[in-house]
């Protein structure tokens, strides 16, 4: 292979973010996610990628530059990011105005620094805001499109029935705050053409979870991000972990024109179902699963007012060493391709900076291996091809 100057480098990268300008904004045509301007589908083959744990920074930054980061998601047939955040970065002085120094020093994360230092020192003495930012930038300027993921309040690992961040009325769950991280988000990003949706919160659950809370205040984020930036989808969860939407008519009662998405959350431990996958008979439960799946959430996309639906959080343990893992992947990835799905799969990083008290804790779920070089499962794209 030739060795590829910097004219073809940046002529790729033009083409690239060309295309992704051709795409957006993004509306909505029935079940269908569509570009606004041509009307034809724009199937969103996202990745997540963690920005809402205490240092508010995107994971990896210690173990590699930000653009070859970017670049691996490209490489690995993903066009989009489910890129997370937690609300009290944008809310709350305190927590905004630290710079990625400050945050990582005053954690104690030494060594993780230490690495963003050495692979990207420019970002260091930037608040942590303004890094969330150039995460933004370097995704657009690689034709990556952005999903912000409102994940979180207080920024922490999630998700339990009791961390105070589940439910509006939680300890760390005020609504009026949270509607007014959505405006602060919706307004920031409005510029921005790659950001082409919000989700407005990530795994509403725990024992304040009610139907008429849900209707009052998902409704009225709803309306919050609309006025503030009509261009953008609005993404739009429901109860019990992003499980169950089968409480809802077939249409939200909040006037959000052609921007509606619902989303819906799975993995083989949903419904208790663990076990099940390894007990088998695989075709039962991977039949009764789906069934499931249908009723409490897939049915949003039927009817004489159908709405799209992004699956945005699945995942398994990538090493393939967890036979339920193995055999609800094969079920749900079949799902959706039949269904022809946007989705998101959990999760990019190899690792995180801290999580649950340890450091550099390592993350199975995670495309990428512990040190962010490569696919920790070789046959990653051989396998997830079938829904790209």
């Amino acid at each position: 292979m030739g060795v590829v100057s910097l004219k073809d480098i940046l002529l790729i990268s033009f083409f690239l973010f060309a295309s992704l300008a051709n795409s957006l904004p993004l509306s909505t045509n029935g079940r269908w996610v569509v570009d606004s301007m041509t009307g034809k589908r724009v199937k969103l083959q996202c990745i997540n990628w963690a920005s809402h744990m205490q240092s508010m920074v995107v994971e990896g930054l210690d173990k590699k530059p930000l653009p070859e980061i970017v670049d691996s998601m490209s490489s690995l047939g993903f066009n989009c990011v489910r890129l997370t955040y937690a609300t009290y970065m944008f809310t709350r002085l305190d927590y905004g105005t630290r710079t990625v120094d400050h945050s990582f020093t005053s954690l104690n994360l030494t060594e993780a620094r230490d690495g963003i230092a050495k692979n990207n020192p420019s970002l260091l003495n930037l608040t942590v805001v303004e890094a969330y930012h150039k995460v933004v930038d370097e995704l657009g300027a690689k034709g990556i499109m952005v999903v912000l993921d409102n994940h979180i309040s207080r920024p922490n690992w999630c998700c339990s029935e009791n961390d105070g961040n589940g439910f509006f009325g939680d300890e760390y769950f005020d609504a009026e705050e949270w509607l007014e991280g959505l405006t602060i988000v919706a307004r920031r990003f409005k510029y921005y053409p790659q950001v082409v949706a919000m989700s407005m919160r990530n795994e509403l659950r725990g024992p304040r979870q009610a139907q008429p809370d849900w209707f009052r205040w998902v409704g009225r984020g709803g309306r919050r991000i609309h006025f503030v930036n009509p261009k953008l989808l609005v993404i739009v969860s429901g109860l019990s972990y992003d499980t169950d939407l089968s409480f809802l008519p077939r249409n939200l009662s909040v006037n959000l024109g052609n921007k509606l998405v619902y989303e819906g959350h799975w993995y083989a431990f949903s419904s208790g179902r663990r076990k099940a996958w390894v007990n088998g008979p695989l075709d039962k439960v991977c039949a009764t699963t789906m069934k499931e799946f249908d009723d409490r959430i897939y049915f949003v996309t039927k009817g004489k007012n159908p709405v799209p639906l992004f699956a945005s959080d699945f995942g398994v343990d990538q090493r393939g060493l967890n036979q339920g893992d193995n055999m609800f992947i094969s079920c749900f990835l079949a799902y959706a391709a039949e269904r022809d799905l946007d989705w998101a799969l959990w999760a990019l990083q190899g690792s995180y900076y801290i999580r649950e008290n340890k450091t550099d804790f390592e993350e199975t779920y995670g495309v990428l291996d512990k040190n962010w070089d490569q696919p920790r499962n070789p046959k990653f794209r051989e396998r997830y091809r079938l829904v790209e």
